[in-house]
């Protein structure tokens, strides 16, 4: 078993290292709603302390998320991003402190919504294989040759 955290853990950090800021931040939402299944799961066996600790994660993660938004360039969407935190914040602590699998299951469809439109967005920036950039368009427009050349 020790073998399998091994592998996993050198996956996540070899997954880390190469991605994108906005991949990192999908890495963050998954590892979040992660805490929070295995809290509710945790929930559903009365125990206690595993629920403590992943939900303790999951506030950090949620702390890390908030902690890089950009409120210069971000304006009202930075602003709506630190709401939404602390919203699920206060929810978390509550499901933790009533015991509501309910209220946990809510955080964890909000924050799988949230992920998803991160998703989203990354696949509208990335670049489609074939596709021609606007540098290469204008100069094949302009009568010039699409190879580059120094």
């Amino acid at each position: 078993m020790k073998t399998i955290v091994d592998a996993r853990q050198i996956y996540q950090d070899s997954a880390v290292r190469g991605a994108t800021p906005l991949e990192l931040v999908v890495l963050l939402y998954d590892s979040a709603i992660e805490n929070m299944r295995r809290a509710l799961t945790a929930m559903k066996k009365s125990d206690i302390e595993a629920r403590a600790n992943e939900i303790g994660h999951a506030l950090m993660v949620l702390q890390q998320l908030q902690g890089t938004l950009d409120f210069e360039r971000g304006g009202s969407a930075a602003k709506q991003f630190e709401q939404f935190y602390n919203l699920v914040r206060a929810k978390l602590l509550e499901a933790q402190m009533r015991g509501s699998a309910e209220l946990m299951q809510q955080q964890i469809r909000y924050m799988s919504e949230v992920r998803d439109c991160w998703m989203q967005a990354k696949r509208m920036l990335e670049p489609r294989p074939g596709a021609v950039t606007p540098a290469a368009s204008s100069s094949t427009a302009e009568g010039g040759s699409n190879k580059w050349s120094a």
